[in-house]
């Protein structure tokens, strides 16, 4: 029987060999779809995805961590009981989407959000019915199939998506993206994952432990809501549609990285340390140290990368209509160095139980981007709404090293140092642009 360390190096590679084969059909895709369709299009539908994104996370009750980390994870009436309350939270999140429609449509002055927004929320519904022997997968760090699935599911939603907005070059086409994933999502995990299909049920103890573990969860993913989604509702508001499709085209480069960061810490260090909260803080904090040096080192280099040839990378990839999306991707990227720095060792607090501190860290970022944007666009314009942006990250990362500080975990020390070998990194990359008689970023655009 493998080990817990052999099952969290297999699950990683896999998460990574996944998320690289995802990224690329994804930046495919892209590169596809900004040739059929304008930026306006893809700013619409980036405003509705942030309106469905706060729906989703301000009524987050952990139902997945819940199983990973509960006692019953295994047990048929807790899995059901669990299924059940994702199934009707998935039809109260649409009708929250029909609700808000109107006004958000008015708000923004685009009639058309009266009708995107139900219709790109029914993936809400969808998702709802999801078998939790996906869940349990991920329990058992079974990150193959996982992996295998989640490949499947956006190859054929990828092709149906081209194929549609080469028939029809719609904002219908894009908007639909969400709705056709979470279908073949849905037909995949029913009929290729082994064991029964759940069944409606209400056990009380259940309910109370889900709800008990969620609470914080809860808290943390509004707060996660407002401190990754503001920028995009104040910024919608400030600039231009086209320049908001823009930005939203740098800023998903930007965040590859740390996005990568993130899934293996939720489906690969989580339900490790999870098996490991036994141990004593030192031994915990040492098993946890060994291996991030190099991963944050591997990300420092990326990140160092895109923030020195954000706008060569923009120009070889897009066309004239997005040039501006360079300088923005050399800023943005920048600002997830807090981001890897936190989302290395943050899932640890989450495994024991303290999300609190993740919940408070993204609530001081949300209110400096409520000050900082507005305040930014007054004295910078656009250049400086987005500035505000990655600076943004810090408070995250501090309230992160106060928790870690609290449970008797903390990493300061090897946080400097490789934030020292960052920006050393950074250095170079910069003057290399400099010798070669290249413009920096932020002023070539």
């Amino acid at each position: 029987m493998a080990s817990i360390k052999q099952l969290a190096i297999r699950g990683t590679a896999w998460v990574v060999l996944t998320y690289g084969i995802s990224l690329a059909l994804r930046i495919g895709s892209n590169l596809i779809l900004t040739r059929l369709l304008n930026p306006e299009m893809f700013g619409k539908v980036s405003l509705v995805w942030v309106f469905l994104g706060a729906l989703v996370l301000f009524s987050d009750l952990g139902v997945a961590p819940s199983i990973i980390q509960s006692k019953r994870g295994d047990d048929p009436d807790f899995l059901n009981t669990a299924w059940t309350i994702q199934v009707i939270r998935g039809f109260i999140l649409w009708a929250g989407s029909l609700l808000i429609a109107w006004p958000v449509a008015r708000f923004y002055g685009q009639p058309e959000l009266v009708l995107l927004l139900p219709f790109m929320g029914l993936f809400l519904v969808i998702d709802g019915f999801n078998p939790t022997k996906r869940i349990t997968l991920n329990r058992q760090l079974s990150m193959r199939h996982i992996s295998t699935l989640e490949i499947s599911a956006q190859v054929v939603s990828g092709v149906i998506l081209i194929i549609w907005a080469w028939l029809s070059p719609s904002i219908w086409a894009i908007a639909s993206a969400g709705v056709i994933s979470a279908v073949i999502t849905l037909i995949l995990n029913i009929w290729s994952i082994p064991g029964p299909l759940n069944k409606f049920a209400w056990d009380k103890s259940a309910v109370r432990e889900i709800l008990n573990f969620g609470k914080w969860i809860f808290a943390s993913s509004a707060m996660h809501f407002l401190a990754t989604q503001t920028d995009r509702l104040v910024l919608g508001k400030l600039i231009t549609l086209s320049m908001f499709g823009i930005y939203n085209l740098a800023l998903g480069i930007a965040i590859l990285p740390s996005t990568l960061i993130e899934k293996v810490g939720g489906t690969v260090i989580f339900p490790s340390l999870a098996k490991l909260i036994h141990l004593e803080r030192t031994e915990l904090r040492a098993k946890i140290l060994k291996n991030r040096g190099l991963v944050l080192a591997a990300i420092g280099i990326l990140l160092a990368l895109l923030v020195s040839t954000g706008d060569i990378i923009i120009s070889i990839m897009y066309d004239e209509r997005y040039r501006q999306a360079g300088w923005m991707l050399s800023v943005l990227s920048l600002g997830i160095w807090p981001l890897a720095l936190t989302n290395t060792i943050g899932p640890v607090l989450l495994a024991l139980g303290q999300s609190q501190y993740s919940a408070f860290g993204k609530f001081l970022s949300f209110l400096f981007l409520i000050l900082g944007i507005p305040l930014g666009a007054h004295l910078a314009g656009d250049f400086g709404a987005v500035v505000a942006v990655p600076i943004s990250n810090i408070p995250i990362y501090a309230a992160n090293l106060y928790g870690l500080w609290k449970e008797r975990l903390l990493c300061i020390g090897q946080d400097l140092k490789l934030t020292l070998v960052f920006l050393a990194i950074l250095a170079l990359f910069l003057t290399g642009r400099a010798i070669f008689g290249v413009d920096f970023p932020a002023l070539s655009s």
